[in-house]
């Protein structure tokens, strides 16, 4: 890496996620959603018969879906029309399905990489990387010693012919059926890219693998679709890092996780979202956890013009837990609405919810979730925190918690508090030295310490200028 290079990707946040390439591509699907353009995108990529009836039956659902329009305070989505986004774009890579080495990648390509800082990233601190570049993986890797292992971790589209019979078992059947909503329909019927992590019994992946995905073309669409099956007693950690530049016009981000964690075993999903201020955010995201199973989601979202995304736990066996982490942040035109579902199916689960929203210039954060025990989920416990802190009076912050309780031994608990950085806090850190906008900035970022401490270390930095730069409005 250049010193260039370096000192950007060390100093300068703003301008490692803002700039943009000239689009270079090898296909461009037309505008639009039809049965055509989903033919032609599967012929493409020389998909099996299976698939193409797959997408196609996801295009009829999301052809009779209507648009949701009536949930309370729920974003504006008027402008999202998918006949203006263009779906598919194969960028201009000579080997399907990406390179193994960043060498080999288009200079356009590598350049947009190297400012993002995942190839030093793979260096220092990742079992493996996949990195999406528009809507197909373009540089797949993973260290020799968990492919002895067993571990396969490739993009989705590569998955599809080379481990058919698991994709064929769980892509879109069990976790996140198309018939779930408008936008899963969506997905099932245009995705492209994306990951497949599968760890068989008994292995520890004791580095987190990462997959990075950018959208760089003005007016497009990014599906990428995520599956993830750790078997008994495993356990991975899996990293997703999404940005996208200013734009002038509309961008749609609705990409698909669906992730199964075998008995005893253990999945943590850390996502870390930075998108232009006029992109739309819909993503579905769910996890099964059998017996004895735990999954963790820890998700910062921020940038988008609208993000509505709730990522959902089904504990189906005896002991399975689910813990949800989560941060958002609204500015001046921004409507983030984030939250979490558990669905508690089996005796003595357990599920903690904890989110932290922070809004300025007059934007919008909103908490909205559902936590369902079903009769004979006997001692189970569930525990529900949020949080936020909003700069002034013209920003807002709802918290919309939907419980559904049908078993009466276990232990529910729901905790809310709404905050405004008050003037006396200021002025004290101010006492101490600090300006304006360094006081506010240690406030917030004790406010989210919790969660970012969670995170490794390379993205609690990141997650943490990322909020800096939002609260100085230079981002997007």
């Amino acid at each position: 890496m250049s010193s260039d290079q370096d000192h950007l990707k060390e100093t300068d946040t703003e301008a490692r996620f803002e700039f943009k390439k000239e689009q270079k591509a090898a296909f461009v699907a037309e505008k639009g959603l039809t049965e055509e353009t989903i033919r032609v995108i599967s012929e493409d990529k020389d998909e099996p018969e299976w698939m193409l009836e797959r997408r196609l039956r996801a295009l009829k659902q999301f052809q009779k879906m209507p648009m949701p329009t009536d949930w309370p305070g729920q974003p504006d989505l008027s402008e999202v029309d998918v006949n203006k986004i263009v779906p598919y774009i194969r960028p201009d890579v000579e080997v399907r399905g990406g390179v193994d080495d960043w060498r080999d990648l288009p200079d356009d390509i590598k350049d947009t990489f190297d400012k993002l800082g995942i190839p030093e990233a793979e260096k220092n601190a990742l079992s493996g990387v996949g990195a999406q570049y528009e809507s197909e993986v373009v540089y797949q890797n993973m260290q020799e010693r968990w492919e002895e292992k067993g571990v396969v971790f490739m993009n989705m589209d590569q998955a599809v012919q080379e481990h058919e019979d698991i994709v064929k078992e769980y892509f879109m059947t069990k976790c996140v059926p198309p018939s779930d909503n408008k936008f899963a329909a969506l997905h099932g019927a245009i995705w492209s890219g994306g990951s497949f992590v599968y760890v068989p019994e008994d292995v520890t992946v004791e580095m987190p693998v990462q997959a990075y995905f950018r959208m760089n073309s003005e007016g497009m669409g990014q599906f990428e679709h995520t599956l993830i099956v750790a078997e008994k007693g495993s356990e991975v950690h899996y990293i997703e890092g999404c940005s996208a530049p200013k734009y002038s016009a509309f961008n749609l981000h609705s990409g698909g996780v669906e992730v199964f964690v075998g008995e005893d075993a253990h999945v943590q999903y850390s996502t870390v979202q930075n998108w232009s201020k006029n992109t739309y955010n819909l993503n579905t995201k769910r996890a099964i956890v059998e017996k004895g199973g735990r999954m963790e989601w820890i998700s910062g979202s921020m940038g988008s013009k609208a993000t509505m995304l709730y990522p959902a736990s089904i504990l189906k066996g005896r002991g399975a837990s689910d813990n949800h982490i989560t941060i958002a942040f609204a500015g001046e035109g921004q409507n983030i609405d984030t939250g979490a579902k558990v669905y508690h199916n089996a005796p003595e689960t357990k599920s903690t919810i904890e989110s932290k929203s922070i809004s300025k210039d007059g934007g919008r954060t909103n908490y909205r979730g559902l936590v369902h025990i079903a009769n004979g989920a006997k001692n189970s416990s569930t525990a529900v925190e949020c949080d936020a802190l909003m700069f002034d009076n013209e920003s807002t912050s709802d918290t919309m918690p939907y419980m559904e309780i049908n078993e009466s031994t276990v232990d529910v608990a729901h905790e809310a508090t709404v905050g405004k950085i008050g003037d006396e806090d200021i002025f004290y850190l101010q006492s101490r030295g600090l300006d304006d906008d360094d006081a506010k900035q240690m406030i917030v970022s004790g406010f989210i310490e919790p969660i970012t401490e969670e995170l490794p270390i390379e993205y609690a930095v990141e997650l943490n200028r990322l909020v800096e730069l939002e609260m100085e409005g230079s981002l997007g």
